[in-house]
C-alpha cells in the first residue's frame, strides 16, 4: 500500500474527528503517502499533521466536468486505495472517477456499486443510528487492520501564527474565547446578546479576556455579539479571521464557550475546555470520550430534530439561560 487517498469530511468538526483515523492508518502503512482532499476548510484545519503527506482542494458540490477533471490527480494520490469519510453519492463517485484499486465507505445512499468494500452502518431496524462520528471514522479503517491509539483528537497550530497571537493577547486573568458561529445553521446559534452578557460577566467577576471567534459569512452574528457588550473584545486576529488564526488562538485559550460548532472540536483537539451550548442536534454524533469541560442542553418535545432552521420558537437554546453558562463557566474556570 503505497498511495491512499482520503476524502474528508466537509464539515470542520468533522474533519477534526477524523483525525484518530487518519493516524491509525499511518500507524498502518506507516510508508505509504496519506493525501486528503476536502474543501478549503477541511484541509487548512488538519495541515501540519506530521502524517499527512499532501492535499487536493476540492470545490463544494463539483459538477461531473469538474470531477472528470480532477481524476487523474486523484488516481496518483490514491491509486492504491480511496478511504471515503463523507456519506454523500458523490464522493464515493469521486474515488470510483479516481480509479483507486480499493475503495472503501459505507454503504449508503445507493453507493455499493461505486466502492469495492461497502460496510454496513449502525442500524436499528432500517432507521441509521447517529454514533460518535471519531467512533464511526474509526470503524471504517479497522476494516482495513487499523486500530485507535485511543489519544483523542489532534490538530497543530501554526507557529508563527501562535506567537503572534500570544504577543496579541497577553496580559492578566483567564484567556476565555466565545465562538457564537455554526456554519450548519441559525438552529444550532445560541442569542448573541447572551454571548455578550456572559462576556460582560466573566470580564466584570474574574477579570477575563474575552476573545470573539467568528468565521466567514459570520459578520453578523460579530455585529450583533460586540454591539451588545459594554467591556469589549481581545483582537486575535486583526478582524480577518483564517482557520490557521483560529487554530493558534484557541491552542491559548482556558476556556472555549461555543454552540454545538467546529470550533468545538477544534479546542478539543488541543485540550483546550468546552462549554458547549447545545440546541437541535444529537449529542451521539458529537460528544465523545476526549472532551473536557461541560455540555449545557435542555429537552424539548421537538428535539433533537437536526433541522438547520427552527419551525417554532428555538426553545432548545433560548431556554438556556446567560446565567446557567456564565455559572458553568465560572466552574470550568475554577473560580
Amino acid at each position: 500500500m503505497n498511495h491512499i487517498l482520503v476524502l474528508l469530511p466537509n464539515w470542520l468538526g468533522d474533519a477534526v474527528m477524523c483525525t484518530p483515523a487518519l493516524r491509525a492508518l499511518h500507524r498502518r502503512f506507516p510508508a505509504a503517502r496519506i493525501t486528503v482532499a476536502g474543501r478549503n476548510v477541511a484541509c487548512a484545519a488538519l495541515r501540519g499533521l506530521p502524517y499527512l503527506s499532501g492535499e487536493i482542494a476540492l470545490p463544494a458540490k463539483p459538477g461531473i466536468l469538474r470531477m472528470m477533471a480532477l481524476s487523474t490527480r486523484l488516481h496518483r494520490a490514491g491509486a492504491d486505495l480511496t478511504v471515503v469519510f463523507p456519506h454523500s453519492f458523490r464522493a464515493a463517485l469521486l474515488a470510483y472517477i479516481a480509479r483507486s484499486r480499493q475503495r472503501l465507505g459505507y454503504d449508503r445512499g445507493g453507493r455499493r456499486r461505486l466502492l469495492t468494500d461497502a460496510l454496513e452502518p449502525h442500524k436499528s431496524g432500517d432507521a441509521i443510528q447517529p454514533i460518535y462520528m471519531a467512533r464511526e471514522y474509526l470503524e471504517l479503517v479497522a476494516h482495513l487492520g487499523c486500530k485507535d491509539d485511543e489519544k483523542g483528537l489532534e490538530l497543530r497550530a501554526e507557529p508563527e501564527a501562535a506567537a503572534a497571537i500570544r504577543t496579541r493577547l497577553e496580559g492578566d486573568g483567564p484567556l476565555v474565547g466565545l465562538a457564537p458561529g455554526a456554519a450548519f445553521g441559525p438552529s444550532k446559534r445560541w442569542l448573541p446578546e447572551r454571548y455578550a452578557q456572559v462576556a460582560d460577566r466573566l470580564h466584570d467577576a474574574l477579570g477575563a479576556r474575552c476573545v470573539l471567534l467568528t468565521g466567514p459569512d459570520e459578520e453578523d452574528t460579530r455585529e450583533a455579539v460586540v454591539a451588545a457588550t459594554h467591556t469589549g473584545f481581545r483582537v486575535a486576529d486583526g478582524g480577518h479571521p483564517t482557520i490557521d488564526t483560529v487554530k493558534a488562538t484557541i491552542s491559548q485559550l482556558d476556556l472555549l464557550i461555543c454552540n454545538d460548532s467546529g470550533t468545538r472540536h477544534v479546542a478539543i483537539a488541543f485540550g483546550v475546555p468546552v462549554l458547549c451550548i447545545m440546541g437541535p442536534t444529537s449529542p451521539d454524533y458529537s460528544t465523545g470520550p476526549y472532551e473536557r469541560g461541560e455540555v449545557l442542553r435542555v429537552q424539548v418535545p421537538c428535539g433533537p430534530c437536526q433541522k438547520t432552521v427552527c419551525e417554532t420558537d428555538h426553545r432548545c437554546m433560548t431556554k438556556i439561560t446567560a446565567s446557567q453558562v456564565f455559572e458553568a463557566a465560572s466552574r470550568l474556570l475554577g473560580a
